[in-house]
């Protein structure tokens, strides 16, 4: 019975789409590294579009097909997460500015792994993710992927792409600091701490 709710609760279409996530990272860094022509650029482009069409696919599927499991609640915002990581690194290599977006990340989601953490040893985890971290992702997509599909854009234009993106982090953050402090019903209690 253990192992029939195991594989029922990894094996579900949406947690197989943000494991593809994961595997179209390497494939994404390798095109956009060695990239020599334009083509290549909207390759690399077009593997991130996929991602993030399988990220909007993968939500709509758990919640009308009743998909939705713990399992799926960490592993699709991780695979944003490290998607998104990659994609700021990768480019940081020829835009050293977006090493600031890389700093805001890194310490928003430590703050986020941390909090996340300590809640889930007192058997509470959030029911999904806020408004504001939803926004800020798609945010980020569209500008990065963007910055990748124009190699030849102003570092003018680069810098104020920075600028957005990182008043967009600060938002989000700001809002999961103020949902982890509260404890509100944000929060869902975890089946196994029902039983304790």
């Amino acid at each position: 019975m253990i192992i029939k709710d195991w594989k029922k609760e990894i094996f579900t279409i949406p947690n197989l789409l943000s494991l593809f996530r994961l595997v179209l990272i390497p494939l994404y860094v390798a095109i956009y590294l060695n990239a020599r022509n334009n083509a290549d650029y909207y390759l690399a482009a077009a593997i991130l579009a996929v991602s993030c069409l399988t990220d909007l696919i993968d939500g709509q599927i758990a919640r009308r097909c009743n998909m939705i499991s713990t399992v799926g609640k960490v592993l699709d915002p991780f695979a944003d997460k490290i998607t998104q990581f990659t994609l700021v690194i990768c480019l940081s290599i020829k835009y050293p500015i977006l090493w600031t977006l890389i700093i805001l990340i890194f310490v928003k989601e430590i703050f986020q792994l941390t909090a996340g953490i300590i809640c889930f040893k007192k058997g509470r985890m959030l029911k999904g993710a806020q408004i504001t971290g939803k926004i800020c992702t798609t945010v980020l997509f569209v500008s990065l992927i963007i910055l990748v599909m124009m190699p030849d854009i102003s570092y003018t234009i680069v810098e104020w792409i920075t600028v957005i993106d990182a008043i967009f982090l600060l938002i989000a953050f700001a809002d999961y600091i103020i949902v982890y402090i509260r404890k509100d019903a944000k929060f869902q209690v975890l089946e196994d701490k029902k039983e304790d």
